[in-house]
């Protein structure tokens, strides 16, 4: 990957009781132990949202509704440069909260979200987030 061909990524911020979504990479995959926003890959010819509401099914086996994207930010990771979209969604008060990909999920007020150690490509979401007064999803 280049700079002018990153890796474009699609990660949920998920938003529930005024609480943020954080999860933990498992050990099998890479970056284990690194918290993140849920998602994946925009593959080709996808549009962001679809990709996400796709990976967010895929990975935890829930139905999330993209609804504005809040950042997107280029990180170089490696020899690769990751373009992490980051967008505001909602799903079901409901929805239980499992993963093929995550060991561990917290639910974190926005001010706590400094409080843990995040992927690289999160880190310009995360400080985005520190500054917002209200994540209000609806």
């Amino acid at each position: 990957m280049t700079d002018r061909n990153p890796l474009h990524v699609v990660a949920a911020v998920i938003v529930r009781d005024s609480k943020v979504l954080a999860c933990r990479r498992a050990p099998h995959k890479a970056a284990a132990g690194e918290w993140e926003f849920p998602g994946g890959k925009v593959e080709a010819g996808e549009k962001p949202h679809a990709a996400l509401a796709r990976e967010i099914f895929e990975e935890m086996g829930i139905v999330c509704r993209p609804l504005r994207t809040l950042d997107i930010s280029d990180t170089r990771v490696g020899t690769t440069v990751v373009r992490l979209e980051t967008v505001l969604c909602k799903i079901d008060d409901s929805a239980c909260i499992q993963s093929t990909d995550h060991d561990a999920f917290l639910w974190l007020e926005v001010r706590e979200l400094a409080s843990i150690s995040w992927a690289k490509p999160d880190l310009p979401a995360v400080q985005l987030l520190l500054g917002q007064d209200n994540l209000d999803p609806s």
